[in-house]
């Protein structure tokens, strides 16, 4: 639907245009506000002006709102005011109302859209940046989800992401560490993708199949008789947050940790696939009662999943092993691999920096947290302070598109197990996650899965 030439929400001129003011106004009041409250706030002042950057964003949805998720996504990046707000967008965003969800399931079910269901709720359970969902009852009795995506997104993910190459722009000049090009791409091309609705259904099933058969690790069915290119249907799954299990037992939350370590990295080393989104909202955690309410994971929202070529993966374990055996030669092949340009020594060492810091509860063979008890608002902080400071005598330097949501999701993972405090061998997990491993067979599993998915 989305390519036929009269589909008013394709994406065209006008609604780009309408967006961009939209855009303009929503943060120049947000800017407004920040100085009134830094004039006449006094000690309340940092709460207030979160509120008005939450609203603000909240209310314009689409990428501008995801940058701010991906901010509260780590525990104290943000002042404490900051990371309440901004956190509460990504489980609590602002919902459109009835009236849009009318036309929108008038528009893609047609105008007896409410016959097709036993029961559908009026209120959405949940809204993010690009969609919202309702509970509903389906005709077979299931309970189901219904995402709705909101109106003109097409439009505003392309308008947003002018905007967003004119800030990197910007930062390029002020910068001049890091080359951004490679990465407004990829991030076009996902939100591109998470507008598909279609594709995202293909994408829940290959997740599915992969972990069919397992009790820990669960994923929704799709509808497809209650789904359109727009707006998808899937099987309820009832759980809570991570959040709520912040102060469970020890064994509780390490459980938890290791659900979510196997549900990111064994569709990574397996297939080559990888869930680019791993912000609080995106899995919940369920159980029989009288439990402790987390024996297993449902994994949700297929809308960023991350195809990565063979060679990339491959290179990303070779990098692991490279830093493992400190082998400086398979260090440089790894990154050449990845598609870092203009290699030489020095620029190894900064690039080992960063990757040392990411790998490093992997390269150490022992019960740790994440941190290894550095606290969290220094974690991280140390490496990318010396890795940007060298960069700016040595840069610019292009980070290539596919380590982009990698390297997302490996910081979502590793703030989602600081929130917990929990405590593993993260080596020998990943190790476990490696059995087999080789570039080809890799290669031979995702082109079959690929296809029987339909997903190109």
């Amino acid at each position: 639907m989305a390519d036929d030439i009269k589909d008013p929400e394709r994406d065209r001129l006008s609604g780009r245009l309408s967006r961009f003011a939209k855009v303009g106004a929503g943060l120049s009041g947000a800017a407004v506000s920040y100085g009134a409250n830094s004039l006449f706030g006094g000690d309340s002042a940092d709460a207030r002006n979160a509120k008005a950057l939450r609203a603000a964003l909240g209310g314009l949805k689409g990428p501008l709102m995801k940058a701010a998720q991906m901010f509260a996504t780590v525990p104290d990046l943000l002042p404490p005011e900051f990371a309440a707000e901004l956190g509460e967008l990504q489980t609590n965003a602002p919902a459109m109302g009835w009236p849009f969800v009318r036309r929108r399931m008038a528009a893609e079910l047609g105008p007896d859209w409410q016959s097709k269901f036993q029961s559908f709720e009026h209120e959405a359970c949940a809204a993010a940046s690009l969609g919202q969902v309702h509970r509903a009852v389906a005709p077979d009795g299931r309970a189901i989800a219904v995402k709705l995506q909101y109106p003109d997104m097409q439009s505003a993910v392309e308008s947003d992401l002018g905007q967003l190459k004119t800030l990197f722009a910007l930062f390029k000049r002020m910068d001049g560490s890091i080359d951004p090009t490679q990465m407004i791409v990829e991030i076009g091309d996902r939100l591109r993708e998470e507008l598909d609705y279609g594709r995202e259904a293909k994408l829940m099933a290959l997740y599915g199949g992969f972990f069919a058969g397992r009790d820990d690790i669960r994923v929704p069915e799709p509808v497809p008789s209650l789904s359109t290119g727009r707006l998808l249907s899937m099987t309820w799954m009832d759980g809570q947050g991570l959040l709520a299990f912040k102060d469970a037992p020890q064994d509780t939350r390490d459980r938890i940790a290791a659900l979510l370590f196997e549900a990111w990295w064994s569709p990574m080393t397996h297939l080559g696939i990888i869930h680019g989104d791993p912000h609080l909202g995106n899995y919940t955690f369920g159980g029989p009662a009288g439990g402790d309410g987390a024996a297993h994971l449902n994994l949700l929202d297929f809308g960023c999943i991350r195809i990565f070529p063979p060679r990339f993966v491959a290179g990303v374990v070779r990098l692991y092993r490279a830093l493992s055996n400190d082998d400086r030669a398979e260090q440089y092949e790894a990154y050449r691999s990845w598609g870092f340009a203009g290699l030489n020594d020095e620029l190894v060492d900064v690039l080992n920096v960063w990757a040392r810091f990411i790998y490093g509860p992997l390269l150490d063979d022992r019960v740790r947290t994440v941190a290894d008890d550095v606290p969290p608002g220094e974690y991280g902080r140390r490496e990318a302070f010396r890795v940007r400071q060298a960069l700016k005598s040595k840069g610019p330097i292009t980070i290539p598109r596919e380590f982009v949501f990698m390297d997302r999701a490996a910081i979502g993972l590793g703030a989602a197990f600081l929130h917990l405090g929990a405590r593993h061998n993260w080596k020998a997990l990943f190790e476990a996650s490696l059995e087999g491993f080789s570039e080809d067979g890799l290669a031979k599993r995702q082109a079959a899965v690929l296809a029987a998915a339909g997903v190109a």
